[in-house]
Order: C-alpha cells, then structure tokens, then sequence
C-alpha cells in the first residue's frame, strides 16, 4: 500500500474507530488495514492509534497527524478537482510542427473543427520536413512520416499511406512505360533527400513477398515534396510518393501510375511528443483529434 492510500486508510480508522469498518469502506482485507498501519507507524516513528477490544481511538501524536492528513487530502482532492476540469476544457497555447503537406492537404484544411471543439487552445504551427529539436524549440509534438528513430520521443501511429509510382505523359511517351519494377533502373527518376542529410530515397515495392528497392538514374533531386510532383510534371522523371498527394493529377491525367499490380509497404505517419515531458491535456486532445482526422482518410493504422 502506498503512502497515499495508507494516509486515506488511516482518516477512516479515527473517523470510523475502527479497523474493520475503515477495510470494509476501501474494499481491502483488515489484515492489510492492520499491516498498512504498523508499517506507517513504523515510518513516522511513533505510535498513532490505541487499540482496544472495543474500539480504536488516536493517540495525542495521532490526533494532530490526523488533522494533518485531512487538510492535505483536502488539498490533494481541490487539485485533482481542477486537473479534471483542465482536462475537460483544455487551455493554452500548443506548439505543433507538421509535415508540409500534411499540413495543408490533411490537417489545416479541417483546422477549424479543432478550434470549436477547444476554443480556449491557442495553436501555433510551423510546417516543413526537417527534423526538430521538441525540447531546445519549445514544440509540443510533431506530425512526421517514416519510422521514428529518436529514441527520446514517444510515438503514436496515425496511419500508413498508400503509394503510387507516377509520371507524366510526356515522359512515358519519350521513355516508355515499365511493366515490371525490374525496368525501374533503367528508366529516370526524380530524386529525393531529406533536408537534413543527403540521404536518397529508392524506390520501394513489394515482390514476391519482399520489399525491394530500386535507383533509377536521375539528373535531378529536390528535398520538398510541392517540388518532388512539379518535377514530375515537367516530364523529368518517375517519382514514387503517397497517392493522396497526387489524386487529383490523377484524375485529370497530367500524372499517369504505372506498375500498379505491385505495391509498396507504405508510408508511416506518426505523432510524437518528448517522454520525459507529462503529456498535458492540450497535447493530449491535439493528437486524438489528429489521429481520428487520419483514421478517417487512411483506415485504422496497424
């Protein structure tokens, strides 16, 4: 038992003058009401309660301990009071950093149902892919796609991303179209880098089974996704990104997939906080909110 409920068990013995009516109100065993006493008696040193056949009263030490505790329990239960409260409506201002298209063509565009649903949240958000420092810049979470790698964050799945391999017509029409992922070497690609190394990105598609990658040549590469699809329109090369991205290019047919018949792993899209930092009841509804918004494009995360 810990000193908590030990210090409730003990308010209910003097006021209830008894160690079986007290064990029976908290729903525990009178030989652990009887344990948890000795034990706290143990602790302070002094003796708290006299026992008799008949009934159990404080002693002088135990009489001012008690008024103690009562006063502290109060405290304890006005603060619990007012985190609930907080929790319920929370307040302040949440320091959020998203993914740039996410940001725009995921998360701003329904940004107002957030804020009547927490009013009293005052949202500050910056956006782009580079990889922050959450504690030295003040960022209550982040929004990032890929497998988490920084040990001192805790992430939370909101979901994975279908992808697609696309180009434009102009380029099928001067380089052909791959009918297996096998071609994908030999055809050109716009490369992509993350911002903070210079990392390339292959081409990633599952067969037989197993994930594979491919580098098809590229004479260009960029670290930002807007960029990434414009390159791709102007016929330089294949690009492989999630399909939300591009469904409207799609649709209208200025981008064209190709090797549909083989699919890729997809894309992780994780939310994560610090985990040394208490997740506060802003950030808290920040990310219930969002994970519900991606359930709702992308199906459940697995």
């Amino acid at each position: 038992m810990d000193r908590f409920d030990s210090l409730q068990l003990f308010v209910r013995i003097v006021e209830l003058g008894s160690f079986t009516r007290a064990a029976g109100l908290l729903d525990i065993p009178r030989a652990t009401a009887t344990h948890a006493m000795k034990a706290l008696e143990a602790r302070l040193g002094t003796r708290l309660l006299e026992r008799t056949t008949r009934q159990v009263r404080p002693t002088l030490d135990g009489q001012a301990f008690y008024e103690r505790c009562v006063q502290l329990l109060a405290e304890l239960d006005d603060a619990e009071s007012s985190l609930r409260t907080v929790a319920a409506h929370p307040r302040g201002t949440l320091r959020v950093d998203l993914h740039g298209t996410h940001a725009t063509r995921i998360v701003l565009p329904r940004i107002d149902e957030f804020h009547m649903r927490y009013p009293q949240i005052e949202l500050v958000v910056s956006s782009g892919d580079r990889l922050v420092d959450l504690v030295r810049e003040g960022i209550d979470c982040v929004v990032r796609v890929g497998t988490p790698q920084d040990s001192s964050l805790v992430a939370r799945r909101l979901a994975v991303m279908p992808e697609a391999i696309v180009a434009s017509p102009a380029y099928l029409s001067a380089h052909g179209t791959p009918r297996h992922p096998d071609e994908l070497p030999s055809h050109q690609a716009v490369g992509f880098f993350a911002s903070s190394h210079d990392r390339r990105y292959p081409f990633e598609l599952i067969v037989d089974g197993k994930p594979c990658e491919y580098t098809p040549h590229s004479w260009i590469a960029v670290n930002d996704a807007e960029a990434y699809v414009a390159c791709a329109l102007r016929g330089c090369g294949l690009i492989q990104l999630p399909r939300y991205h591009i469904e409207e290019a799609l649709r209208d047919g200025t981008l064209v997939e190709v090797l549909a018949d083989w699919r890729s792993s997809g894309l992780t899209v994780s939310a994560m906080y610090p985990q040394h930092r208490q997740l506060s009841p802003r950030v808290r509804v920040f990310i219930d909110w969002v994970a519900a918004l991606y359930e709702q494009r992308f199906g459940r995360a697995e």
